[in-house]
């Protein structure tokens, strides 16, 4: 068998991650490497520290970018914060609402289910009932932005309503951060995760992370160790602090920094508010164009993410092959249904660099013919 070097296709990517890169970000990808310990990258790792915190509008010491994709900044957060015989309420309206209640169990941890329909938002009455019926929880886990789905539950009143009842908030932020209003201290939302491929538009595996001081202090609580070594928190602490002496914990991925370092320096530049916006601005157009060729949303307008944009297939449609012909035809990227919505529903992501209007037109001449 001959090799030779991997060419792949410039692809349009409006599927539900990673999302499309811009020049700026794949240009400091290609910058030589230097140590991680280097202090120049040492210094940079600061800044990224401060753009992260820009980006999740917190103060918090502890924001840095786990050197790993956002399934490990989920499991970071549970397997630092949940201690065996611990009680979590987990808010479950997806995909990844499961993944919460499977990381509780794996930890030891006793998974209290706030079930509510895919497509919904998290219910805050279910919640609360919960946490009348269960004083003795210490953890609430939801998914902000649903990436099942497109459902965007109200953080801000979900967050209140645990730190009421004496609980500390797990919230998986991977698809909104950057996208849609998140406020970590207005908030008060104290371990939240996210991915570096959806609206930062950088490449995929690093997760941005951010804990309280409140959840810093539950960690130091322990009377167990963390199960895992890498993900362990109290160590990476040591590598990701204030500028000085950096301790070893592992080798950072130095080009994927130099990307997220772009990527957010363009988020900063671009303002998150005006960023929001944008993203708000395509989905409405999108949303026209879809509407006017008969698709129909699986999330009602009124708790619909704008960067994540799930619909039904029309009757007698093969998901598959649509797909397939918008990839080979058009080398444009959507996502197919996951789970319960799986073969019959598209997810079609607007998701920071992707988020522009010329790929809105393309995705929606492109559906047009093939469906025609």
């Amino acid at each position: 068998m001959s090799f030779r070097s991997f060419h792949p296709p410039h692809r349009t990517l409006l599927g539900p991650g990673p999302s499309d890169i811009s020049p700026a970000v794949l240009q400091a990808l290609s910058r030589p490497v230097i140590g991680h310990l280097d202090p120049l990258f040492i210094g940079m790792m600061d800044e990224v520290k401060q753009l992260l915190q820009y980006a999740f509008q917190t103060e918090n010491a502890f924001t840095i970018a786990l050197s790993a994709p956002g399934s490990a900044g989920m499991e970071a957060c549970f397997v630092n914060l949940v201690e065996p015989g611990d009680k979590v309420i987990v808010c479950r309206n997806g995909v990844f609402g499961e993944r919460m209640r499977e990381n509780v169990i794996r930890c030891g941890g006793e998974a209290i289910m706030v079930d509510s329909a895919w497509g919904e938002l998290v219910d805050p009455a279910l919640l609360a009932q919960t946490l009348q019926a269960h004083p003795d929880a210490v953890l609430v886990a939801f998914v902000h932005a649903e990436t099942s789905t497109g459902a965007l539950s109200d953080a801000k009143t979900l967050a209140t309503l645990a730190r009421q009842h004496g609980c500390l908030t797990i919230v998986d932020a991977v698809t909104s951060l950057g996208g849609v209003p998140l406020h970590v201290d207005e908030w008060q939302l104290d371990a939240v995760y996210s991915g570096s491929q959806k609206c930062l538009s950088c490449v995929p595996g690093l997760s941005p992370l951010t804990f309280s001081p409140r959840a810093l202090e539950k960690m130091a609580r322990r009377q167990t160790p963390v199960q895992s070594w890498f993900l362990d928190q109290s160590l990476v602490l040591g590598y990701w602090g204030n500028g000085g002496q950096r301790s070893y914990h592992h080798t950072a991925p130095v080009n994927s920094l130099y990307a997220l370092h772009e990527a957010l320096l363009a988020l900063k530049e671009e303002g998150l508010e005006v960023a929001w916006q944008r993203h708000r601005t395509q989905h409405e157009i999108l949303k026209a164009g879809l509407e006017a060729l008969g698709l129909s949303f699986v999330v009602a307008e009124s708790h619909r993410l704008p960067q994540l944009n799930a619909v039904y297939l029309p009757n007698g449609v093969n998901d598959a092959e649509i797909r397939s012909r918008l990839l080979t035809e058009y080398n444009l990227e959507i996502g197919g249904g996951l789970g319960a919505l799986a073969g019959k529903a598209w997810r079609i992501g607007l998701m920071g660099y992707g988020a522009r209007r010329e790929n809105v037109a393309l995705c929606l001449q492109a559906l047009s013919d093939v469906l025609r």
